[in-house]
């Protein structure tokens, strides 16, 4: 088994595999496997013409993910079954969706069984509803909106370009000096990894945009295609005292530029309650449960 790290040259054989991809998690993508492999210890291997994203422990493949590709997954899944046999390591499948493990039980009726980690959950929500914040449970929303358009009714939007995702940077940077002073292991990961986005972001066919007000970027976001009809926020950071800046990068974002997708995934929430609070707000369409699949006990 060829296990072997996501870079940019191995971008052209993940992006072979991951077009076929039609689960909405966020970890299915070229750009968030290489963005994050060193902070999760990720890697990749192909089994039976399928890609398995795994998790490596001191050099040892220690869990894998579903497979992904053309053809149907059993073999793969099979391949992965048997590996863990001739190692005698304890089976371990992560960021298993309710679908996949459906066809798991097909499979193998009440050989294995998944926990579901709401922490890991990704938040899916309808475009048409974060373009337009109809309705009254998102009337909080569009107060926010109301609020900075009066305070800011010259503000510009802008696609994140050439000439300005310095700025986008720029503003990453402030951002951490004020949510992050004592220069916390995780948030530090993040600001590495939104700048390398920022600057490759053409390479991975992300796309982004900022809000300007007064002349000054208050607000950015950034993501790619996930599937045909589900775009991907991978990032998204505004300055917390510009009133509305947060609920504007939403709202314009996807207004202007997913009008193609239907779903919109925001990721999830990493069981912070600020944060969960936060996406629970703007009314999810649902839940990408995600759980770890193990072997059942038996008696």
């Amino acid at each position: 088994m060829d296990i072997i790290r996501p870079s940019i040259e191995t971008k052209e054989l993940l992006d072979h595999y991951l077009q076929y991809n039609h689960y909405r998690g966020c970890e299915f993508s070229a750009a968030n496997s290489l963005f994050w492999c060193d902070f999760y210890q990720t890697k990749f291997t192909i089994l039976e013409d399928m890609l398995v994203f795994c998790r490596v422990e001191d050099g040892i493949p220690t869990s894998f993910t579903f497979p992904i590709g053309e053809h149907d997954p059993k073999d793969a899944f099979d391949r992965v079954v048997d590996y863990f046999e001739q190692s005698n390591l304890p089976f371990a499948m992560y960021m298993v969706e309710p679908e996949m493990f459906e066809m798991i039980e097909r499979w193998y009726p009440g050989q294995y069984q998944i926990e579901y980690d709401r922490d890991s959950a990704d938040y899916l929500y309808r475009q048409e509803s974060l373009a337009t914040l109809a309705g009254k449970k998102l009337h909080a929303k569009r107060n926010h909106i109301n609020r900075f358009l009066e305070n800011y009714p010259d503000y510009q939007y802008e696609r994140i370009n050439g000439k300005n995702w310095k700025e986008c940077l720029e503003l990453e940077e402030a951002w951490a000096r004020e949510n992050n002073p004592e220069h916390d292991g995780d948030k530090e990961n993040e600001k590495a990894v939104i700048a390398y986005a920022l600057a490759h972001r053409k390479m991975f066919g992300m796309i982004g945009g900022l809000i300007r007000a007064e002349g000054k970027v208050v607000a950015f976001t950034l993501g790619e295609r996930l599937t045909e009809d589900t775009f991907d926020v991978h990032f998204e950071k505004a300055y917390a005292d510009v009133q509305g800046a947060y609920a504007m990068i939403n709202r314009e974002f996807v207004r202007r530029e997913l009008s193609d997708y239907t779903y919109i995934n925001r990721e999830e929430d990493m069981g912070i309650p600020g944060l969960r609070q936060a996406k629970l707000s703007y009314q999810p369409d649902s839940l990408v449960e995600k759980g770890i699949v193990t072997k059942t006990r038996t008696p």
